[in-house]
């Protein structure tokens, strides 16, 4: 793979790394969460190719390898489970 394609999988997965930390670090609701999750998905799968494919950044892409389950969670939690409050007339 071209050393190109290697350095753009290692800027986006720390730039929208970055950004999903922002959007769940602001508690902005169930769905917006739910959405850095996803946004943390596309990081790790990212950062798993250039863990992988790159010279001596294998640690990264086994850190990924967990991160990407612990993210995957995050999606399920956020995205596709009815919220603990939701019979609740208080908004989220």
């Amino acid at each position: 793979m071209s050393d190109g394609v290697v350095t753009a999988l290692q800027y986006y997965g720390a730039g929208s790394g970055l950004i999903a930390a922002l959007i769940v670090s602001l508690n902005l609701g169930t769905r917006p969460t739910g959405w850095g999750f996803v946004i943390f998905v596309t990081s790790s799968l990212s950062l798993i190719a250039w863990g992988f494919l790159g010279e001596d950044s294998e640690g990264i892409g086994w850190q990924n390898v967990g991160l990407l389950a612990i993210n995957v969670v995050g999606v399920y939690r956020y995205l596709f489970t009815k919220p603990k409050n939701a019979d609740k007339s208080e908004p989220e």
